[in-house]
Order: C-alpha cells, then structure tokens, then sequence
C-alpha cells in the first residue's frame, strides 16, 4: 500500500466525531469568557506554556518528530505527557503528520498545504482530511522509532486520559471557571495557534533561505506558539533544535531545549552555526 494512500486527501465527508469535538469546545471556549477570574486566567496560561511549549514545541516537535536532541527516556516520556494536554492527538500520530509534512511540503501528500486553501490549511484538514487517521502501516514506516515503544504506543491510544485527569483535578481545586478556562479556552486558543504554523506561516511572512517551499518567518506565530512561527528557518534545517537564529527571533522552546541541558537532561543537541545563516528577505 502507498504511503501517501490515506494522508493529504478529503476523506468522503466530514469527520463528525472530531467535528462534534471541536464545536462542544469552542461552544466551551466562548462560556468561559462568562466565568473570568484572575485565577482561572493564571491556570490557563500556565497550562498553555506546559502543554505549548515542553509539551508539543520541545517534546512532540522538536524532539519526537526531528530527534534535535537526546533526553533520557523518563524525560522524553515526561514531555509527551505535557504534549497530551494540548489535545492535538496521540504523539504518534502527531509526529507522522508532521513527518510527513516535511516529505512532501506544499506539494502533494502534504497533509496541510495552503496550495489548497487557507482554510483547508489552518482547520480544514482535521475536520475532513484524513492525516490523522493514519493506516497503522504508515505508522509503522514513518514513525518506527515510535511504534517500537510501548509507552508511545500506548499514550498515542489514549492521549486523552491526560487531559481528563488535568480537567478533574482543575475542578476539584479551582470550581468550575478554573476548569472552563484551564480546559476549554486554553486548548481551543492554542490550537489556533498551533494550527497558524500550518497556515500563515506557508502564506505570509519573510524568508531568510530560499526553500523549495512556502515556508516563512512570522514573529507573532513565533510569540503565540513558543518559538515555533520561524517556520522558514525551520524547513531550512528541520532537525536543528534551535529556529530562532537571530538575537531578536525570540524562541522560548529553544531556551527550554537549553535549559534541560544546564541540568543535564539534554545532550547531542543539533544546530546549525549563526554564521551559515543569510540576510532575512
């Protein structure tokens, strides 16, 4: 069977089951707004960088899927955790999608290219694609290294167990505006951002290297998504852990990434030399 004969395509219809999710939390997202207190908002932003940005920037990004640097494995199990509670899937298939986002780039077989749309590019491809559906023989040939590990294996069937331990324990201590905003507008705001990476950042931008892509450089993706909007940097060198090259290119992912190596927790980190970078266009 083809690699690419379940991925990149519209699926016969929408997909309600996902669908149906994405309306309950939006609908959840928007009656939060009705419950603010500075104490939900405090929950929400600290569940988002947890989940942003250990969880699906260092952990499903740029160490699951790129393999930019080493962790042991206690660690690299602790950031798929953190992933799981950005509620964008189990880490396997995450990583297959964007895998095979970098083997076919706004060319056929990429799951989410604007060549087919913006729309089709920032939403449209979980509502009716099928890149999150992976036959188990794509899993098995675009994310091995993964699919040889029971734990992987295991969260990427119930990634959703996390966010449902997260969401008890926020009610139980906070009541229900902790729990609204901790769960509700902290996963829809932040797959919008995430789902911006996909979108603006392969529409509108700057590019510092001529890619055979669509890839740019966004400053606020960058911001809302921890480091990940130097997307042309990105394709660039997809398997170095650093994106932001230049002083101002802000890259809290990166920091993070450097920060586990401080404690020991990171090594064989792959970046490329500043001086192999060109003037941004």
């Amino acid at each position: 069977m083809s690699s690419k004969s379940n991925v990149g395509k519209k699926a016969d219809g929408i997909n309600w089951t996902t669908a149906i999710w994405m309306i309950v939390f939006h609908l959840g997202a928007a009656a939060a707004l009705f419950m603010f207190s500075w104490t939900a908002l405090i929950a929400a932003v600290a569940l988002w960088w947890v989940a942003g940005s250990p969880g699906v920037g260092m952990g499903f990004h740029r160490l699951l899927t790129h393999r930019g640097y080493k962790t042991p494995k206690w660690v690299e199990y602790g950031l798929t955790v953190c992933g799981t509670l950005a509620f964008e899937g189990g880490p396997v298939n995450w990583v297959v999608t964007h895998r095979l986002h970098h083997a076919h780039t706004d060319a056929p077989g990429d799951p989410h290219t604007p060549r087919d749309g913006g729309w089709w590019a920032h939403v449209g491809w979980i509502l009716r694609g099928t890149a999150q559906r992976h036959e188990p023989s794509v899993l098995w040939r675009y994310a091995p290294d993964m699919m040889k590990d029971r734990f992987h294996r295991l969260l990427n069937q119930f990634y959703y167990v996390p966010v449902v331990l997260c969401g008890l324990l926020l009610l139980a201590l906070g009541g229900w505006s902790v729990f609204m905003w901790g769960i509700f507008f902290r996963i829809v705001f932040n797959l919008h951002a995430t789902w911006l990476v996909n979108s603006v950042t392969h529409m509108w931008g700057r590019r510092r290297f001529a890619t055979n892509d669509d890839s740019t450089n966004s400053w606020w993706v960058a911001l809302l998504t921890f480091g990940e909007g130097w997307h042309n940097n990105h394709h660039a060198h997809p398997v170095s852990a650093r994106h932001g090259l230049a002083w101002y290119e802000v890259d809290f992912n990166w920091w993070g990434i450097r920060t586990l190596e401080l404690f020991g927790l990171a090594k064989a980190i792959k970046r490329i030399p500043l001086k192999d970078t060109s003037a941004e266009r």
